[in-house]
């Protein structure tokens, strides 16, 4: 599903030059479940972002599904974003007003998708998370752990090949942390490949391959 071949990140700050990745080469298969693990300026974000679409490499190859997407425009990488790649992200990244229903519909607008349908897909996502009881809920109302699975269901309703979740259970107790976990584990079972940026080691432990980060190069891939 993913093949990165020499991919390196140079960021420019004023007249320096600063190299965050410095030949990353990956290979994940469809239905992997992976962590990507890392200190702080490991490079893991950023080769989230890019891995996502929503960064460039510098230099490299980068292809998703066997396409090469290196020299697509903005747009295109719009398109493969919205389309194939859910998003998760620690801080959730709801919009407060908005009840649940209507923030797992947001995704499918961009994708020209009827109301109806959006309605339709909305609901068997959040009912597919365990929030069927709470559509119309918006976030204030919801804990952190329904907030985080409302973030699961925006980034599946696309069904998309891959799902990437940047510390997922870092604004989690410890026992929510377990049920996010125990559903994106759940997901992997019925196929869907899922990449988790974490740098909690137990977190990293529950995926079934640990790659690990340090300087922008890959030291370790447990396979």
């Amino acid at each position: 599903m993913i093949l990165m071949q020499g991919i390196t990140k140079v960021y420019r700050l004023s007249e320096v030059k600063v190299t965050v990745l410095k030949g990353i080469d990956i290979e994940i298969e469809q239905g992997e479940y992976v962590a990507i693990m890392g200190a702080s300026g490991s490079g893991k974000s950023t080769l989230m972002n890019i891995i996502g679409c929503l960064d460039r490499s510098t230099a490299g190859d980068y292809s998703l599904e066997g396409r090469n997407l290196m020299n697509l425009d903005d747009e295109q990488l719009a398109y493969v974003r919205n389309q194939r790649i859910g998003f998760v992200f620690q801080q959730f990244n709801l919009l407060p007003r908005s009840t649940a229903l209507e923030n797992v519909m947001l995704p499918m607008v961009y994708a020209n998708i009827t109301k109806q349908k959006r309605r339709q897909r909305a609901i068997q996502a959040l009912t597919q998370v365990g929030l069927g009881n709470y559509l119309h809920n918006r976030p204030t109302q919801l804990s952190g752990g329904q907030q985080q699975r409302v973030a699961v269901a925006r980034a599946l309703v696309n069904n998309p090949a891959l799902v990437l979740a940047d510390e997922p259970t870092g604004a989690l107790d410890s026992e929510t942390s377990r049920e996010i976990m125990d559903l994106l584990t759940e997901l992997n079972r019925n196929g869907i490949t899922i990449i988790i940026v974490t740098h909690d080691r137990e977190v990293a432990a529950q995926t079934n391959r640990m790659i690990r980060l340090q300087d922008g190069l890959v030291i370790s891939d447990d396979k």
